[in-house]
Parts: C-alpha cells; structure tokens; sequence
C-alpha cells in the first residue's frame, strides 16, 4: 500500500502518479496494491478524475483504457493533516486489512520542508508509521543544519533509519548512474580521474522555466537550498568519490560520505546568486523579495585525488537553454606539434554527460581535418546508450519508487551525508551574497561568467558541447 502526501501537488501529478501508473504497465507493482492519496484539500471530484488529467498532461503516450481501469479501481483519497490524521489511519488499516498482514506500507512525504517534522509526528501518533512502514522523505531534507538534524533525530525517534529513504531523483537518472560504470568499469578512463589529469569539473543544470505557479515553495527554499544542496552536491559526490568496496547500498553511501567529509565550506567570494526580472510579479511572491533563483559557486574537495581541482555547480530558472550536464575537462598540454594553445580558447578534451533519463555521453577530442594540410580541429566522439544496446531504463521517480518497494537504499542519501551537506551550505545561509538580476533567457548575472575562468562554462555552446569550428580557417583557405 502506498500512502501519497501531497497527492494532488506538482509533483505528485507530473511525475509520481505516471510512475505508478507506468510501473503497474511494466508488472513492476506489487499484484495486489492500493494507493490512499492524502493531504488537506479534497479534490473537487474524486482523486481518479484528478489522476486520470495528470496522465493525460504527463503520460498521454502510454495511456490507454484497459491498463487505466484496474489502476484506478486502487486510487483513494483520505483528507488529512498534522493536525488530524485519524481518518487516514483508519483507511490505512481498512486497506491493510484488504491486502494482508504481511504487506507494507509506502509512506510517499512530498510536503513542503516546513510541515516534514509536524506530519513525522502525525504518522507516529496515529500508528501510520508503525511495523512494515517505508517511509520517502522529498527534498530539500530541512532548511538547515540544526532543522535537518532535528528532523533526524524526529524520524529515528519512531522510524528505524533502514526504513527511511531520502529521495533525491537525480540520483535514479539513468545518466548519473553511468558516471559511475564509465568510471570503474573501464580503465581508459579511471586512471584519468584525479588531479594531475583533470583541470575543472562542472555540474550545470540551467532551467529555461520559470517557478511555474511554486511561488511559495521558492519563496520558502530558493535556488541553493532546492538544487545546490541536494541533486548538485549529490552528483559531485558520485563524480568525486573514491571507489566503493561493493554496489551494496552501505559501501555506496559510504564512499559518497567519504566524499562530503572532504568537500570544503562553499564560500560567499566564490558564489553568485541572481534572481530573474519579473521573479517578484509571480503570485505568492514577496514584492521586496531577494530570494535567489541563480546560483553559481566553486566548491573544493581537499583531499589527495581533488586537491586545487575547481568544482563548478550552476543552477537556476529563466535561463537560457534546459539541460542537465556533468563535464570533466582534462589537462591539455600547452604546445603540441601541432601548434601551441591560443589563451581564452575552449578546452577540446572534455568528458560529458547528459543527466538524462536516456543516457548520453560526448569525449571531446582533437582530429585531423581532412585535406593536404597538417591542422587539427576538436570533434564529438558520442555515445546514445539506449540506442546502441537496444534498451530503455526507468524514469528517475520509476526506478527509486521501485528501490521503496524492494528495499533498496542505493540510490538514497543518509542521515550523515545530509547533515554535511548543511555544514557546508552554513556559510551561505548565514553571509548570502547579494542577490544581482538578470534577464529571463539569459545565462544569469555576469559575475558568474567570470567565476569559471579560465575554462568557462560548458554551456553556452553548440549541441554537441565542443566548441563551433570553421574547418576552412583550420586548414588555412
């Protein structure tokens, strides 16, 4: 049984309820299930008339009556709060009752941060998060470090920590997943991985949308505390981490630990915060307000592989382009037989991923130009993965609901890592710098084209991440 919080919010509609739907399509559900959708405002129907429109808007593809049927026979709605959740837990024994003793419960909290702790307290005192419960705690996990660790200490107290799963859904991205099989099942790239190979690292996920009608939410969290310390950070740690003893979830989250234990304080000098024109008219926003909506920062990792390698994280809304873009740019010797580097030109040698749900991966390398003349231009060796092996993976939401149900903590983040990540974001909370604006389809404020000199930022460029060449002027006509 799968009890949703937040049933009817923008989460719930855009990617939870079309990954259950499309895990029942697959058989990746239970074979018997019910799914009690919970929150303080009942739907103007029923929540199957709410669900059916979401599947339509976000699923239409894969939407047909005869798998549509059955699913929503499973679909209810109980009203609830922290304040009152006596009706849920009497519809959660009722369906309990129905499935059987031995089945469990998923406990789905896509609640704003400000509620996780009161509605934790809830579940407790109405039974809900007792024996055979999971519970799924939605990003960002607190607002703070004092916040994260009372949420914690909150959750442990009534929930064993191997029945807590911190989401983070870049995590369940097919295309974060493949860092790690390109980096340690393949030596041509492994032993590339550290200091003396690479230059810079960035982690840019620009949003050409807006706040979308999450007004309050972004007013509550904003950039940092939505994107950099939760799906940015999480991605430096698979990047940046040693090599694991195992794939079992506890060698994993070590590793990834390890990882945030090394990662300095980010630091107020090296971070930029913007906020786009026009962020104050959007509804349930504060005409005066400084929230940002950009963040651009370097981060540092002082250990013996990441030691002086800058860390490049970049978020924010209204940009210019959307994409979701790890790139490793490697050392390039200064001068070569085939001329020397001009000063201000891209780096060629780059690994790249594409943070997809359909994996995709570019080395940048430099070729010989066809012709008579001895001249070399940078070009894409790419890599389509669903494509060349013929599979398709999970949506993110897909893969880590379906982590909840069999138990699988891989893909999770950890008390411990959570609370680190605040330590390093308490410079930022307690001195943010000030917010500077920036145009709606732009790349964000200037001074963040500055923080990733020399190299610049991956993106803007072409398609294929490399720079635009004009193969005429490489071969001197």
């Amino acid at each position: 049984m799968i009890v949703l919080f937040g049933a009817r919010g923008d989460l719930a509609k855009r990617k939870l309820w079309p990954g259950l739907y499309r895990l029942t399509q697959a058989g990746l559900m239970p074979e018997d299930f019910r799914v009690i959708g919970s929150g303080r405002h009942e739907p103007d129907s029923d929540i199957a008339s709410e669900v059916r429109k979401a599947l339509e808007e976000f699923a239409a593809d894969d939407l047909n009556d005869d798998d549509w049927k059955p699913f929503a026979e499973k679909l209810s709605f109980v009203k609830s709060s922290a304040d009152d959740g006596a009706d849920l837990a009497a519809a959660v024994k009722d369906a309990r009752g129905d499935l059987g003793d031995d089945s469990r419960t998923l406990l789905y909290m896509s609640v704003p941060p400000s509620a996780m702790k009161s509605m934790v307290g809830m579940l407790a005192e109405t039974g809900i998060s007792g024996d055979r419960a999971r519970i799924v705690m939605e990003k960002p996990f607190g607002h703070d470090l004092q916040s994260a660790k009372d949420l914690n200490a909150a959750l442990h107290e009534h929930i064993d920590e191997d029945a807590i799963y911190r989401i983070d859904h870049f995590l369940g991205k097919e295309g974060a997943q493949d860092i790690l099989a390109l980096r340690f099942a393949n030596g041509l790239f492994e032993p590339l991985w550290n200091k003396d190979h690479i230059e810079a690292i960035q982690i840019d996920i620009p949003e050409k949308l807006g706040i979308e009608g999450r007004g309050s939410f972004y007013e509550e969290t904003g950039a940092f505390r939505d994107m950099v310390v939760t799906h940015l950070s999480q991605i430096l740690g698979f990047v940046a981490m040693e090599q694991p003893k195992s794939l079992d979830a506890g060698d994993l989250r070590d590793a990834k630990a390890a990882v945030f234990r090394d990662l300095q304080p980010f630091d107020p000098d090296l971070t930029v915060y913007g906020q786009f024109d026009g962020y104050t008219d959007e509804d349930d926003v504060a005409e005066d307000s400084t929230v940002e909506t950009f963040v651009a920062l370097r981060a540092d990792i002082d250990n013996d592989r990441w030691r002086g390698v800058p860390f490049l994280l970049r978020t924010g809304k209204a940009l210019a382009e959307g994409r979701r873009v790890v790139t490793v740019t490697l050392k390039e010797p200064d001068c070569t037989i085939f001329g020397c580097r001009v000063e201000g030109d891209r780096p060629s040698n780059e690994i790249v991923f594409e943070l997809t749900d359909d994996p995709q991966l570019s080395v940048g390398v430099k070729v010989k130009v066809p012709g008579p003349f001895s001249a070399v231009a940078p070009a894409p060796l790419t890599l389509d993965v669903e494509r060349v092996l013929n599979q398709s993976g999970l949506e993110a939401y897909e893969r880590l609901l379906r982590d909840v149900m069999v138990g699988d903590h891989m893909l999770f983040t950890r008390a411990d890592e959570v609370e680190r990540l605040w330590e390093c974001a308490a410079p930022l909370l307690e001195h943010p710098p000030e917010v500077q604006p920036y145009d709606k389809g732009s790349w964000g404020p200037e001074a963040a084209q500055r923080l990733a000199e020399p190299t610049g930022w991956h993106l803007p460029e072409d398609q294929s991440g490399l720079p635009v060449v004009d193969l005429g002027a490489a071969v001197g006509a």
